[in-house]
C-alpha cells in the first residue's frame, strides 16, 4: 500500500451541515470531567472549557469531543444529572460564541445526555458502548445524527478481563459488523455511522500492535474511520519498551509525539478523523502528509 492513498470518499451529516471525510480531520478532545486520566479537572469550568476549545480550533481541529464521563479503566459510571451539569453548559455557550462552524461531538453513552446535547447544538455522537445502553439506538435514530461506534468488550471496570483474541483484527471487524447491523435494525441508518477500532479498550500491547499495523483491513466495512489513540497506556508501553532509559517511565503529557505518529499511520491506512488532545502537534503532522500525498498524486 501507498503511504499516501487517498482518502475514501465518505461523507456524515447532521442538521443542514455536511463533513468531508475525504479529507482528514482532527478531533480535540475536551475532557470537563474531574477525573480523565490526562486531563482531569483541568477544563471543569466554562470559561476554561471555552478557551480551550478556542484554542484547539485555532490550532486546526474541525471536531470537537466534549465528555462528561471518564471511561479510563475502572472509572465509575456518572449519574444522568452530573453528566448533564458537566457537558450542556459546556455545549451552550460553546456553539453561542464559536458559532456554526465548528462540529461539536458528545464523549457520552447516555441518550438522555445525548438528546439534550442535540437541542443545545451538538452535531456527532460518540459513544464507547456502541448504542448498547437502554433506547441509545432508537434515541440515534430518532436524532439522526453521525455516530461513532466503537469496538470495546465489557465496561471500563471489566474490559481488561475481556481482552483475548486469536486475530484481533478479524474479531474486531466481525463485532463492530454485528454491532452496525443491531443499530441499524433499531432505525439508524448506516450513511450516518463511523468506527471507531477502540484503542484502550479491551486490549493490550500486542492487540494493539497488531491492531494499528492492520487498520486497512477495517475498511471493508465500508464505513469512515475514526482513530483515538492519544495518550492511552499502550503509548507508554511502546516507550518503555524502546530501551531508551529517558522514555522508561513516561506520563500521558509526554507521549504526544508517539501519538501523532500514530495517528499518522492511521491516516495512511484509511481514518478521516483523528481524535487527540494535542491538536497543534497532529495537525502539524496532518498538513505534511496532506501536502506530500497531493505531490504523489500530481
Amino acid at each position: 500500500m501507498s503511504l499516501f492513498q487517498p482518502l475514501p470518499s465518505y461523507k456524515v451529516t447532521s442538521r443542514d451541515k455536511t463533513l468531508d471525510l475525504s479529507q482528514p480531520h482532527v478531533m480535540g478532545i475536551l475532557n470537563v470531567t474531574p477525573d480523565s486520566f490526562s486531563d482531569g479537572g483541568q477544563f471543569t469550568a466554562i470559561d476554561s472549557a471555552i478557551t480551550h476549545a478556542k484554542d484547539m480550533i485555532g490550532a486546526g481541529a474541525t471536531i470537537i469531543d466534549i465528555g462528561g464521563e471518564s471511561t479510563r479503566p475502572n472509572a465509575a459510571i456518572v449519574a444522568t444529572n452530573e453528566e448533564l451539569q458537566r457537558v450542556i453548559p459546556v455545549v451552550k455557550a460553546i456553539r453561542q460564541q464559536l458559532g456554526d462552524g465548528v462540529w461539536l461531538s458528545i464523549d457520552t453513552s447516555n441518550p438522555i445526555v445525548m438528546q439534550a446535547a442535540f437541542e443545545a447544538g451538538a452535531d456527532i455522537w460518540n459513544d464507547v458502548r456502541a448504542l448498547k445502553r437502554e433506547g441509545a439506538a432508537k434515541m440515534a435514530a430518532k436524532l439522526d445524527v453521525p455516530v461513532m461506534v466503537m469496538h470495546m468488550r465489557g465496561e471500563p471496570t471489566t474490559m481488561n478481563n475481556l481482552a483475548q483474541y486469536d486475530d484481533v483484527t478479524k474479531e474486531v471487524s466481525t463485532e463492530l459488523t454485528a454491532r452496525i447491523v443491531e443499530v441499524t435494525s433499531l432505525g439508524v441508518k448506516r450513511e450516518k455511522i463511523i468506527i471507531d477500532p477502540g484503542f484502550g479498550f479491551a486490549k493490550d500491547y500486542e492487540h494493539h500492535r497488531a491492531l494499528l499495523t492492520q487498520l486497512d483491513k477495517l475498511q471493508t466495512l465500508g464505513l469512515p474511520l475514526m482513530f483515538g489513540i492519544s495518550r492511552k497506556r499502550f503509548l507508554a508501553e511502546v516507550l518503555r519498551k524502546s530501551g531508551v532509559e529517558a522514555l522508561a517511565n513516561t506520563q500521558a503529557l509526554e507521549r504526544d509525539a508517539v501519538g501523532t505518529a500514530a495517528g499518522i499511520f492511521a491516516l495512511q491506512q484509511g481514518a478521516s478523523i483523528i481524535r487527540t488532545h494535542n491538536v497543534a502537534m497532529m495537525q502539524q503532522a496532518v498538513t505534511l502528509w496532506q501536502q506530500l500525498s497531493a505531490y504523489n498524486q500530481s
